[in-house]
């Protein structure tokens, strides 16, 4: 047993410096190799390519970044479009000295600050002027109204019924500095699920713009073959 313990130590001592250098001669082989393969590489391959995979391999792991579109503007600046052959309308009343009212059709302005015609209030001191403006109205004609300030103190019975008969639910109701917006049809019958009428009264704990209430809009759209 001594024997081959002193053989097997002997083989040990003498073959270990022989593995060492085989691995050595193995390292320098692979390291040429390397670097062949890479002179190679950058030789033959093409600058862009190299360049394109580098950018490709750095893009892995990103996530892409979703960007909703933008939504297109639509007529009086509905949130969606009217069917086509279909009229756009937004009616908004007044709120306070700052927040004048503006009525839209289809896309054009009839009324608005822009336009410098929100202060001429017929309700004030015009009420008859008004309701011949109403009388003379063709048959076949959209009426549309809002309130700017105050629309009720001024405003005769006599003209409180003419709206009456054009569909107002309201108008008897008008109080102070209501806010009111409403659209008509003379001559014809409005669609039941549209929008025809609105009010916010004023009230001093409630009200956004100190003695003025928040103003109040409607929109919708009418169909054309009404008319």
């Amino acid at each position: 047993m001594s024997l081959w313990f002193s053989f097997f130590f002997l083989f040990s001592y003498f073959f270990s410096p022989l593995a060492d250098l085989v691995k050595l001669a193995g390292l320098l082989f692979a390291s040429l190799t390397a670097w062949y393969l890479g002179y190679l590489f950058a030789v033959f391959v093409p600058k862009e390519t190299i360049t394109t995979s580098i950018a490709n391999l750095q893009d892995i792991g990103k996530k892409p970044v979703l960007r909703a579109p933008v939504p297109k503007r639509q007529k009086c600046d509905h949130w969606s479009p009217c069917s086509p052959g279909n009229y756009a309308y937004r009616i908004l009343s007044g709120g306070g000295k700052q927040k004048l009212a503006k009525i839209c059709f289809e896309d054009e302005l009839l009324i608005s600050n822009e336009k410098g015609n929100v202060g001429n209030v017929l309700t004030y001191y015009h009420s008859g002027e008004m309701m011949t403006f109403i009388k003379n109205a063709p048959k076949g004609s959209l009426l549309l109204m809002a309130t700017q300030d105050d629309g009720s103190t001024r405003l005769k019975n006599d003209a409180k019924k003419l709206i009456e008969e054009l569909g107002s639910k309201e108008i008897w109701n008008m109080k102070f500095r209501s806010s009111w917006a409403f659209i008509a049809a003379k001559g014809f019958r409005l669609p039941d699920n549209i929008q025809k009428e609105k009010i916010n009264h004023s009230d001093k704990k409630k009200n956004r713009y100190g003695d003025w209430p928040a103003e109040i809009q409607i929109e919708g759209c009418i169909p054309g073959n009404l008319i």
